[in-house]
């Protein structure tokens, strides 16, 4: 009995120690997000009219709509062009404005019902603060990919075909699956043909 609980004592240990916190404060969070919302959509109803909390909604929602066909085309058209110059596809350099993504974010938070989250997408979509944005997460992320494995995306799947079976206790097994194509044997069950 007693090894048990050590062992898994010692699992809960080995556990990454900011993931138990994010599992906790996303929610919550989350949960602020919504009543914040609703607290000021009531209050703009309440100085403006219901008709005008109508019409910002159905507005964000046409507008961000816009915005995500508009940058999907975009990068549509870049793809298709790089595809027919026969080179692979490139990332946009600094003065073309970046990638869609930052954009695509903006215009999904226009179609979220609620104000706040329509002030963070117009402030995706304005270019001195999406680059601001931008310079941010890749300053965040450069800290996490540090950390991952190096290696180009082939490598990754490589990786994800090897099989991994997760034992009762806890404790990952790892090995490669092999596949040994052998010919059929003929049945015998069956009138044989003549050859």
């Amino acid at each position: 009995m007693t090894f048990g609980a050590q062992e898994q004592q010692q699992t809960l240990n080995d556990r990454p120690p900011g993931r138990g916190r994010a599992r906790r404060l996303v929610p919550l969070g989350v949960a602020v997000w919504a009543v914040l919302e609703i607290w000021l959509l009531v209050l703009v109803a309440g100085a403006a009219g219901g008709l005008a909390v109508f019409a910002l909604l159905a507005g964000g929602v046409i507008a961000g709509s816009y915005v995500i066909k508009r940058a999907g085309r975009r990068a549509w058209q870049r793809l298709s062009g790089s595809f027919q110059q026969g080179a692979a596809p490139r990332a946009p350099q600094e003065g073309e404005g970046g990638g869609n993504a930052l954009t695509m974010l903006g215009g999904l938070l226009l179609m979220v019902p609620g104000l706040i989250s329509d002030v963070a997408g117009l402030l995706c979509l304005f270019p001195p603060t999406r680059a601001l944005i931008r310079k941010a997460a890749e300053r965040k992320l450069t800290g996490y990919t540090a950390q991952a494995a190096p290696g180009t995306l082939g490598d990754a799947f490589q990786q994800a075909q090897r099989a991994r079976m997760r034992q009762p206790d806890g404790k990952v097994v790892q090995g490669e699956v092999v596949r040994e194509d052998r010919p059929s044997a003929p049945r015998t069950d069956g009138p044989q043909l003549p050859r």
